[in-house]
């Protein structure tokens, strides 16, 4: 009886040990992933406040990380550095150019499960994001440019013309709001718009798309192509939403991210 209560009390020691192993690994399998957003030309990470404040009351970790809007290369290698820092499974989402920028980012990680196109461009091998949006009818983003902002590396910066903004960029956004956006709005440089893509993530990973039916800077025609190019597991078309669908219509964005971040 001595005996069967010393090897009773090592069980019971030995399981109490294993708890927080066993809490870790479970918490570990029910573990929401990481939503990495990554914002367009002319707009910064305020741009997806709405989408984010969804996801955090959802329960999911975010992160707006930054893109300097400098040259694709350069800025996926900014978002992957991102991405590589995360433990655990991510879903990458990309606006505008940054569709380009998280087509190359998730090349070469471990960690990515899904990438979501939200009014964004999906290159091939390439392919750039000046002349993608060039081949269907429908974009009107050139003659509301401002003239380009000479950089001291010989570069040019790109701006909208503050007062042509609300009407190019995010129609369906308060006049207010849009005025904010416009004044804060980043450049992105000639060179990145025109930039070939070296590599297409969706090729190899599961995707969604969103977009509006009222988008001025990408003809929705071009979306259209690149999601049925991408074998898009799901693509959302909003009616009448602009180029910002992710600010004018969040709780649908939303939606879209979190079901590619269950889907298996």
């Amino acid at each position: 009886m001595k005996l069967q209560r010393i090897l009773g009390r090592l069980a019971l020691g030995a399981f109490a040990l294993a708890m927080p192993w066993l809490a870790s690994a479970q918490a570990s399998a029910t573990a929401k992933p990481t939503v990495v957003l990554v914002h367009g030309a002319f707009a910064d990470s305020s741009s997806w406040n709405g989408v984010i404040q969804r996801l955090q009351a959802d329960g999911y970790p975010v992160i707006a990380a930054p893109n300097e809007l400098r040259s694709v290369a350069g800025d996926a290698a900014n978002v992957h550095s991102v991405v590589e820092s995360v433990h655990g499974p991510v879903v990458l989402v990309g606006h505008s150019y940054g569709g380009s920028v998280i087509s190359e980012a998730a090349t070469g990680t471990d960690n990515v499960k899904a990438l979501v196109y939200v009014a964004a461009f999906a290159p091939e091998v390439g392919e750039n994001a000046g002349e993608l949006s060039g081949r269907y009818p429908g974009g009107s983003l050139a003659p509301t440019l401002a003239p380009p902002v000479a950089l001291a590396d010989g570069g040019k910066d790109l701006y909208i013309q503050q007062d042509k903004f609300h009407a190019q960029f995010a129609a369906d956004v308060p006049a207010s709001q849009a005025a904010l956006m416009a004044a804060g709005q980043r450049p992105i440089t000639d060179a990145a718009l025109h930039e070939a893509s070296t590599s297409a993530a969706w090729k190899t990973i599961p995707s969604w798309f969103i977009y509006g039916s009222a988008d001025l800077n990408i003809p929705p025609a071009a979306q259209a192509f690149m999601a049925q190019r991408a074998h898009s597991r799901k693509t959302v078309v909003i009616k009448d939403a602009s180029h910002v669908v992710m600010v004018s219509h969040p709780a649908e964005v939303t939606a879209l991210i979190e079901q590619a971040a269950k889907a298996k």
